[in-house]
């Protein structure tokens, strides 16, 4: 599998080494527990485990504030929940493994295909709008880096059945009701925000066929992370020449919408929905919080409208927040 090189020796030779010596006729063995938690986890003991559930209630006195409901789904799905073709990190990072009965199973990587299946497992039996809340223990396979290991909790509030841009809204604004009440501000945090629409709208002026979209979305997510350069090759290989790819990379460095708004077509929808919930969100009293930046676009295929991304306004940690409209 991937990840680290360089751990535990294996532990037939380890177990090997600890056998004791044999006294009389009897061989005694004695292994050695390990006494780490299983590599990328980790262990709560009662001060961390405090520190923890003080979190989780902020979180669901936020969630239930805003009126939420809480789910939960197990943590083992099936592989299938998981496997798409949009060259996403989240796929290749899977836990994954044969199970006894011969069914390829997962550890979930993230929540919301669990909730869409919950939601579809009820065939229309849900009245609408949504509202739920849950917080999930998740799991990818992936390097360790910092503040990143094998499994992580999360907050995930997600709403259904709300087409209009109320919904993000909302889920903004228990963001930073959530912020607030651990005694940030708005000098520490800040949520850049930007849709997916404007990146169609952009790649359809530059020509960029429709079925390219999606995996264009999760190369230019990687950009944040590393040079053009590196990307450049998987990027020709869907065919967007190198000037494409410049005007996109230009277009994708914008920090207002005034002048991204140049770039696209009057009438674009993608602008006229971005310009609401900016009113939106002053009515909110957030606006101090939010921030357009066409770079943002997250890095889940199934994104479609607006997505966001909470970030350190300092620069030293990764994202802390993200999320984003999936409306197919």
């Amino acid at each position: 599998g991937g990840g680290g090189s360089g751990g535990r020796s294996s532990a037939a030779v380890t177990d090997k080494d600890l056998l004791s010596k044999t006294t009389g006729n009897n061989a005694q063995i004695a292994f050695l527990l390990d006494t780490n938690p299983p590599k990328g986890t980790r262990d709560f003991y009662p001060p961390d485990m405090r520190l923890r559930s003080w979190l989780f209630s902020q979180w669901r006195s936020v969630a239930s504030l805003y009126g939420f409901s809480e789910y939960d789904a197990p943590v083992l799905e099936s592989e299938s929940l998981y496997t798409r073709k949009a060259g996403e990190e989240v796929t290749q990072q899977l836990y994954n493994f044969v199970d006894k009965g011969d069914r390829n199973v997962a550890l979930r990587p993230e929540m919301t295909p669990s909730l869409a299946r919950m939601v579809m497992a009820k065939k229309g039996g849900l009245s609408l709008p949504l509202k739920w809340f849950s917080i999930p223990q998740c799991w990818r396979y992936e390097r360790m880096t910092r503040g990143r290991r094998r499994e992580h909790y999360q907050w995930n509030m997600d709403i259904w059945g709300v087409d209009g841009i109320q919904a993000e809204a909302e889920l903004l604004s228990a963001m930073v009701s959530f912020f607030k009440n651990v005694g940030l501000s708005s000098d520490d945090v800040g949520i850049k925000v930007n849709s997916r629409g404007v990146i169609a709208e952009v790649l359809i002026e530059l020509g960029v066929p429709q079925e390219k979209f999606a995996a264009t979305c999760v190369l230019v997510d990687k950009l944040e992370k590393v040079p053009l350069d590196a990307i450049q090759g998987e990027l020709e290989e869907l065919g967007l020449e190198k000037s494409t790819i410049e005007k996109l990379t230009s277009v994708l460095t914008n920090k207002s919408i005034e002048s991204i708004s140049a770039v696209l077509p009057p009438d674009s929808q993608a602008i006229q929905q971005l310009s609401q919930l900016f009113t939106l969100c002053k009515s909110y009293g957030i606006e101090d919080w939010i921030l357009f930046d066409a770079s943002v676009v997250r890095g889940l295929a199934y994104y479609t409208g607006v997505v966001f991304e909470a970030f350190d306004r300092k620069g030293v940690l990764r994202a802390i927040a993200g999320g984003g409209r999936y409306d197919k």
